[in-house]
């Protein structure tokens, strides 16, 4: 009887015991949250398709949005002033890594030394002071160095081969950007191809059609539109350079598609979805100090012969045979 009573007393013992280690094994993992830190619109209105492709390349590593991760989202709506709020929000969360691309990178390092950044697009993110060097970033911030301010010459001797007789290219900028490099590379390009710049700075969309009636009264024969100005519509500024005959490029391929006559440069929508891999190394536990900043291996060309046409315009055999994508 008393083995019996102890052998009972025992397994009572031993359940209250590993009772608490078995609660602690079934306690759900901590679900990992992402904020992404946008200067622009929420979809549909993002150029950019930021949120699509991002979210398909965690897709692609085994991270499924709303499942297994959390993804917060910051939509400024072009007004700049809200992203140091929107990075501070993020920050108190708080989430474990913050994506941001261009203007929102300096917002999310003011909110943040501690929180992994992972930039999308930032053209020289060593003279921007984000990182010590692009082989070792020594910071809370990598990503992609995306070459944006070197396309811009490469952009210039496109517009001379769609059209050899051009002599004037009119240059539209962020008249918000402090950052001047963009202007002295394309200055430098200009002499070199012997091509006359006009800049028109723009504060704001609204003030696209009135820069390029004035484009149209300096007698340009081509635009070329800096990729600090990430707040232009698509098919506004195609349509008011089709309205005004002007030859434009642009550095993202959907302003070609929605009939800018060319774009040359990186693929930004692609560098949205590869930032899911910055992602998935740093929630593994990779230290992004040590995590090599990249670049865009290669450039797109995408030429709208249907836009050609409409200026009347005949794009060289040779350019369109070198183009990424035609679109007829």
């Amino acid at each position: 009887m008393i083995t019996r009573w102890a052998a009972l007393v025992a397994t009572l013992t031993l359940g209250l015991l590993t009772a608490p280690l078995a609660a602690e094994a079934q306690t759900p993992a901590k679900v990992p949250r992402v904020g992404v830190l946008s200067p622009g619109n929420p979809p549909p209105g993002d150029a950019f398709h930021q949120r699509e492709r991002f979210e398909a390349g965690l897709r692609e590593l085994g991270w499924t949005p709303g499942s297994n991760i959390v993804v917060d989202y910051r939509y400024a709506e072009g007004k700049l002033e809200r992203l140091p709020a929107l990075a501070a929000e993020l920050a108190r969360i708080p989430v474990d890594v913050i994506v941001a691309r261009g203007l929102t990178i300096a917002a999310a390092r003011q909110a943040t030394a501690k929180i992994p950044i992972v930039m999308v697009a930032d053209p020289d993110p060593v003279r921007s002071g984000f990182v010590a060097s692009l082989a070792r970033p020594g910071g809370n911030i990598t990503g992609f160095s995306t070459q944006a301010l070197d396309s811009e010459p490469k952009q210039l001797e496109l517009l001379r081969e769609a059209l050899p007789s051009l002599e004037r290219v009119a240059v539209l900028t962020n008249a918000n950007s402090p950052d001047r490099e963009d202007m002295k590379r394309i200055a430098t390009a200009s002499r070199t191809l012997r091509l006359e710049l006009t800049e028109f700075p723009i504060g704001g969309s609204e003030q696209l059609a009135a820069a390029f009636a004035m484009v149209s009264k300096a007698r340009a024969g081509a635009v070329l539109v800096s990729p600090t100005l990430w707040f232009i519509d698509a098919k506004q500024l195609a349509a008011l350079a089709l309205k005004h005959r002007q030859l434009t490029i642009h550095n993202l391929r959907q302003f070609a598609e929605a009939g800018v006559l060319i774009s040359y440069g990186a693929n930004f929508a692609e560098l949205h979805r590869r930032s899911a891999l910055f992602i998935d190394k740093i929630l593994k536990g990779a230290n992004p100090a040590e995590l090599p900043v990249e670049q865009p291996t290669r450039f797109e060309l995408v030429i709208n012969t249907k836009t050609a046409k409409a200026l009347g315009l005949t794009i060289p055999p040779l350019l369109l045979l070198r183009a990424d994508q035609v679109i007829e």
